[in-house]
């Protein structure tokens, strides 16, 4: 239904893309603040100018079920997606505001847990937590919580923009991909493995500062919803490149690969939420990336491709059996309520 909102809207795939551009931008008049990023960049984040510097700031809103998940929780998700949306556009984050909606009858001590949680995964990064509002909605009129996060940081060099790949770049995936989608998809499944499934959720601050410090960072993402596949996508068409993919080369575990079998998933439409995808110069992509895996949220990082001048907009793996395909945007993420 055209004129209703699905929950395919909010899965994070081409049908959100086309819902933001036709109904919430075109619905905006004023966009960006000065030579700032704003809305019509569609990026992880907007950079406001003052004085000299750019301030950085993101928001994300949260709606993970369940709320508490191997490897992580809703408030360790919440930080590290106002984190890490301030990382991919290349500011170091200083600071968080929140907003959390609570079901009547929600247990005091799981939201003790919840703000310990979002209170450690700012401190690992140096950020602090300033402000907030709460509120609480009747029994039964909301599933248990939901947590929005704003992050405000400040771009150390330039903003780091989806747009910014070009021809001869190296593309860079700091770790195994799928396994936030598979911790939550199994969860609900009942599935259980010989070797434990856990979320890969992490603040990336760190990954790309060093990343910052040690090459010609040209772009990057988070992929969340809608995975690398949804990642590469953005970033082919908003450069005007092509990015081809080697399958061998893109970090799985053996783990996430059967459970997708099982469950019938893309591992690359699945969800991360502690992993960047990360465009840089040839000239140094090495060095990036062995700086990169001395940090501990990316010592499983790989080279995965490289980005062409020619056919702009696609996305192209060659395959293990020697072939190749164009990996498609996806219409959504396959797992709702992911994050």
């Amino acid at each position: 239904m055209k004129d209703r909102i699905q929950l395919s809207h909010g899965a994070g795939g081409k049908l959100m893309d086309e819902l933001i551009k036709d109904v919430i931008i075109r619905n905006i008049s004023n966009r960006k603040v000065g030579g700032g990023v704003g809305l019509d960049e569609f990026d992880d984040g907007a950079t406001i100018p003052y004085g000299g510097v750019q301030i950085a700031v993101s928001s994300d809103g949260h709606i993970v079920d369940p709320p508490f998940f191997p490897g992580g929780d809703i408030g360790k998700l919440a930080v590290c997606g106002a984190i890490n949306d301030l990382a991919m556009i290349g500011a170091r984050p200083i600071a968080l505001t929140d907003t959390m909606v609570v079901e009547e009858g929600y247990p005091v001590e799981d939201l003790s847990r919840i703000v310990r949680s979002m209170s450690d995964t700012a401190d690992h990064v140096g950020a602090a937590i300033v402000h907030g509002d709460f509120k609480v909605m009747p029994k039964g009129k909301l599933d248990k919580i939901v947590i929005s996060t704003t992050g405000v940081g400040i771009v150390e060099a330039h903003p780091i923009l989806d747009s910014g790949l070009r021809d001869g770049d190296v593309i860079i995936v700091t770790g195994p991909i799928g396994d936030h989608g598979i911790a939550i998809a199994s969860l609900r499944s009942g599935l259980s493995f010989s070797t434990s499934v856990i979320s890969d959720v992490a603040p990336l601050w760190d990954v790309m500062h060093v990343a910052i410090s040690s090459g010609r960072v040209t772009a990057a993402k988070d992929p969340t919803r809608g995975g690398v596949a949804m990642a590469l996508n953005e970033m082919a068409e908003r450069s005007g490149v092509s990015i081809w993919v080697s399958e061998d080369d893109i970090p799985i575990r053996q783990e996430v690969v059967g459970a997708c079998e099982m469950l019938g998933l893309d591992p690359l439409e699945l969800t991360c939420e502690g992993r960047a995808v990360i465009g840089v110069g040839s000239e140094n992509a090495e060095g990036v990336l062995e700086a990169i895996r001395k940090v501990p949220e990316g010592r499983g990082a790989r080279i995965i491709g490289i980005v062409r001048g020619e056919r702009p907009g696609y996305v192209i793996m060659e395959t293990s059996a020697g072939g190749k395909r164009v990996i498609n945007p996806p219409l959504g993420e396959p797992t709702p309520r992911i994050c």
